[in-house]
């Protein structure tokens, strides 16, 4: 007889499973995912309160796309939160016998959520080809008037920013007919900034809008010798083999904090004409490792890779965006 047994060929790596499958790509109605965008929803909100001044009582609270509407409950989750602790100073501040109208009063703050924007076309354009994408966001959206007021902040969050097209073309055009004093972008993901190698469509480095926002401010701040760095060790590294291979690229952002790359892609992203000030937040990659705490595969966002052909692809995908080549790194 045969003898079966089973021996360990190598040791496991860490666990790095694609949490921004997690945040876009994956059913919305599994019982994880469902938990972790509203995670991602609520710890975002104290970024928000920042960005309105503290102003919730003008301030109304909506989301785009559908697939972003799991996060905006969380986004309510973390506001409703806030205010109570807000009625309870109130209703601490009206002393041992209080009036039930002043009571019942301070009840009703509540956040208000409106259904702003609705999609016509039952169309994602994240996965539309590159052709008909621009075609596409003009039209896609309609929006409900009658909701916010001139002295409104008018808060939209959305699952994820990778390219900004959609916002630029259509969005913050559509959003600023209902008059907002302050349009705010609120993204649950960080900021997409390196291409993927494992299944999802994203390899050019020129697509990704805080790469050119970082891209603009080095510009901005006359450090463009940093590109021409990074791409010189790039080539320098061309002949190497993938595991002896260093993502060079992260040395584009490192000048700049999140924060300011945010304020960047905020301006690139404000069509021309816009009323409104125009302000893009995004999800700190501490928030989303505590929001997806089985998901640490982070690339997108910080560069890196679980695996060494990663590193391979962003290096080609950063000499094809000096190079002119608009072809995919792999």
């Amino acid at each position: 007889m045969g003898r079966v047994e089973e021996k360990q060929v190598r040791e496991p790596l860490e666990r790095k499973s694609c949490s921004f499958e997690r945040i876009y790509f994956s059913r919305g109605n599994d019982a994880g995912i469902y938990k972790e965008r509203l995670e991602l929803g609520r710890r975002i909100f104290p970024k928000v309160l920042e960005s309105i001044d503290n102003d919730v009582k003008n301030t109304v609270f909506s989301y785009i796309p559908n697939t972003a509407e799991v996060s905006y409950f969380g986004l309510l989750k973390g506001c409703h939160a806030y205010l109570n602790k807000v009625k309870t100073k109130k209703i601490q501040a009206l002393g041992n016998n209080p009036c039930h109208d002043e009571i019942a009063k301070i009840m009703e703050i509540s956040p208000r959520a409106e259904k702003i924007a609705i999609k016509d076309a039952k169309l994602r354009t994240f996965i539309a080809s590159d052709d008909s994408r621009d075609d596409l966001v003009a039209h896609i959206y309609d929006i409900t008037y009658g909701a916010v007021r001139p002295t409104d902040n008018l808060v939209m969050i959305d699952d994820s920013i990778v390219r900004g097209t959609t916002l630029k073309q259509s969005i913050i055009r559509i959003l600023d007919r209902l008059n907002p004093k302050k349009i705010i972008i609120v993204s649950s993901a960080p900021q997409i900034r390196y291409p993927d190698c494992y299944g999802i469509d994203m390899a050019k480095m020129g697509d990704f809008i805080a790469f050119n926002a970082a891209v603009q401010l080095l510009k901005d701040t006359k450090q463009e010798h940093i590109l021409t760095t990074v791409y010189d060790k790039c080539k320098a590294q061309a002949h190497l083999s993938k595991e002896e291979m260093v993502n060079y690229i992260q040395e584009i952002y490192k000048p700049f904090t999140a924060e300011q790359i945010s304020v960047k892609i905020s301006e690139l992203l404000t069509p021309k004409g816009t009323r409104a000030k125009v302000e893009i937040i995004y999800q700190s990659i501490s928030d989303l490792h505590s929001s997806c705490p089985d998901h640490k595969g982070d690339w997108y966002f910080t560069g890196n890779y679980p695996t060494p052909g990663g590193v391979k692809v962003v290096n080609k995908a950063f000499m094809n965006y000096i190079e002119g080549n608009n072809a995919r790194a792999y």
